[in-house]
């Protein structure tokens, strides 16, 4: 047989010839890739295991890439995978020539007897592929810092992007075909459907979670209202049923009040001892004890708070694309959006920009991860100047249009109880005394509602309205039997008005 001789150029400078076998190629597998695609052809078993590890984009040769698409369309329809299927696939796409002919194909089917060790070699021309993309990030990345017009944070947040999408392995793709969209639908209402609950993320307060299904992912959620209203303690109360109660890993940003602050609320709430207690440390030798037993369920919860002052936008991402690869959070809270900064991202632009790149980043940053962002919000002094009602409007969204635009769901905070209005505006006059209104205003995907919600000041805590009402009745009812004395009804329900009297 003719040895096979090295290939050689001629340096056209110095006229002496160049080897160029000393050259680089891109990393690659084309015998495995073969090897692969030649037992998907001959070997059902071998299409299972490896059509939800390889994509076309994965192969080195462009043949490759188109015979590979062929096996997935006949996968993708439910269609038998072998010589004569894929042949006559290539045939309708008018591919067959290009990649080969059948001569070809049938080369690659001889060429291997089974499909033993299939997706090792797949997981192999994967990593070769990620060689590649490693390889034509470094290369964008080296021109773009040579630009001098480029902003260094903002090549950093490119870099960093890019690099979180390879190692997520959820490469960025132009468009996707309806069938496979709508094949990625149907799957997920069946697995829904399997399921008993809710398909996002709960709340941990009923009738809330009966409106949204849970939080959902790549939502944005906004949660604005009047400072003293009870922003914060609204979403430490529900990270605190999320984390203790689902075991549900959130991250916390709080550019307001500091970490040991945001745990003290939280410690609070579930020892059911009043936060001023806790402030000044002067505790009963019981609610020592209570506090011991109580907060280890906290201890152990899967919570990460974040207080670093004038965060902004480019940081938030870095550090929520750690957390979710480290810890895997599944939801991320922020409070609040108007203390966060865009950093360069604006550049002689006003706040209102600023706000519009902020809420347009987080929207991006609640897709980028598939995961729900909520953002508190502060609402302009309008709500306060208005006569009558002062229940908040989405017109009332401080700073920027964009907040609302950008939003998937708007909400509001509202307690009549802090303009010292005693009685809900409804037709049965309520008393609103301990009780809060949670407004969902704008909802992309679902319904509005106004949800009333229990809210305890000294505990800075939210709850359900009707699980507020059975806790403090058994309470009252407890301390009865204590006393062997059974509360009357005054006791338990409050004297009734002369209304509430039927007859």
């Amino acid at each position: 047989m003719e040895k096979i001789q090295p290939i050689r150029a001629k340096n056209p400078k110095k006229g002496t010839l160049i080897n160029l076998e000393k050259g680089k190629l891109p990393p690659q597998a084309v015998d495995l890739e073969e090897a692969v695609l030649g037992a998907m052809m001959i070997d059902k078993k071998g299409v299972d295991d490896i059509i939800d590890i390889l994509h076309a984009d994965a192969f080195y040769k462009p043949a490759h890439q188109d015979i590979f698409n062929a096996m997935f369309l006949l996968f993708n329809a439910s269609e038998p995978i072998d010589l004569l299927t894929v042949s006559n696939q290539l045939r309708k796409e008018g591919k067959l020539d290009s990649v080969g002919g059948d001569f070809f194909l049938v080369n690659l089917t001889q060429k291997v007897s089974s499909s033993a060790h299939i997706e090792f070699h797949a997981r192999i021309i994967i990593q070769k592929y990620i060689q590649r993309r490693l390889i034509t990030i470094s290369s964008e990345i080296i021109d773009e810092a040579y630009d001098e017009t480029s902003d260094v944070f903002d090549l950093l947040d490119s870099a960093e992007t890019k690099l979180f999408e390879v190692t997520q392995g959820n490469l960025k793709k132009s468009s996707e075909a309806a069938e496979g969209l709508v094949s990625q639908a149907l799957k997920k209402i069946e697995e829904i459907s399997g399921k008993e609950g809710m398909s996002g993320i709960p709340s941990g307060f009923t009738k809330l979670d009966a409106l949204t299904s849970g939080w959902q992912p790549s939502d944005l959620v906004i949660l604005a209202a009047r400072p003293g209203m009870g922003k914060t303690a609204f979403v430490m109360s529900m990270a605190k049923n999320m984390a203790i109660d689902f075991d549900i890993p959130a991250a916390i940003f709080s550019l307001e009040m500091s970490s040991v602050q945001l745990i003290t609320r939280m410690i609070s709430s579930e020892t059911g001892i009043s936060s001023g207690k806790l402030r000044k440390g002067d505790l009963q030798p019981h609610e020592w004890e209570q506090l011991n037993v109580k907060v280890k369920n906290l201890s152990k919860a899967p919570i990460f708070i974040d207080d670093t002052p004038s965060l902004s936008i480019f940081d938030l991402r870095a550090k929520c694309r750690r957390l979710a690869s480290q810890h895997g959070i599944k939801i991320i809270i922020i409070d609040y959006l108007q203390l966060m900064t865009a950093g360069s991202a604006v550049k002689g632009g006003n706040r209102e920009q600023e706000i519009s790149t902020i809420s347009r980043n987080l929207k991006a940053l609640a897709k980028e991860l598939s995961i729900p962002v909520i953002a508190l919000s502060q609402l302009s002094r309008a709500v306060e100047t208005r006569g009558g009602s002062k229940r908040p409007l989405l017109s009332d969204l401080r700073e920027s249009g964009a907040i609302e635009q950008d939003a998937d769901i708007v909400s509001f905070i509202y307690r009549p109880e802090y303009y010292g209005v005693t009685e809900w505006d409804d037709e049965e006059r309520t008393p609103c005394e301990g009780q809060a209104e949670f407004i969902v205003a704008k909802h992309r995907n679902g319904g509005l509602e106004n949800i009333r919600l229990k809210f305890t000041g000294h505990l800075a805590e939210f709850s359900d309205l009707e699980e507020a009402f059975a806790t403090e009745f058994q309470s009252k009812m407890n301390d009865a039997i204590g006393t062997n004395q059974l509360p009357s009804a005054e006791d338990v329900f409050g004297t009734p008005d002369d209304s509430d009297v039927p007859f």
